[in-house]
């Protein structure tokens, strides 16, 4: 992908690499099996900078074993359900700038509110899903 300035994250994700450089990866329809398979690499010390906007809850939960994930509201509102030791601990984002702090091996997933556009910072190597 070329550097054209400005780029957008709503068309690309910014792989934030351990040298401290950066990689423009393309947001398209094969993205996130590309991702899912190891296409992309493995993101091993390296975070996936993101932009999502949800109008419905999460179908499902992750984790991220390898390192924390910081995810921040743009617009909207939602919950963020953290299953930690002690149990489900909820954090709501309200206004534009909260955020949450996921840690490393964290279950979690959303609730929405009012559909949400957030930007994730995740540590992204061997992330897990579940239903």
């Amino acid at each position: 992908m070329t550097r054209k300035q400005p780029q957008h994250l709503a068309g690309s994700s910014i792989r934030l690499r351990n040298d401290a450089s950066i990689e423009l990866l393309e947001m398209n329809d094969t993205f996130w099996p590309r991702l899912m398979a190891g296409e992309l690499g493995d993101f091993h010390h390296q975070y996936l900078v993101s932009l999502h906007d949800f109008s419905s809850d999460w179908s499902g939960s992750e984790a991220h074993p390898k390192g924390d994930e910081i995810v921040i509201l743009l617009s909207g509102s939602a919950t963020f359900q953290l299953e930690m030791p002690e149990g489900i601990q909820e954090v709501r984002l309200e206004s534009p700038g909260s955020y949450v702090f996921v840690p490393k091996g964290v279950w979690h997933t959303a609730k929405i509110q009012h559909s949400a556009c957030m930007l994730f910072i995740t540590a992204g190597e061997d992330t897990q899903h579940r239903s």
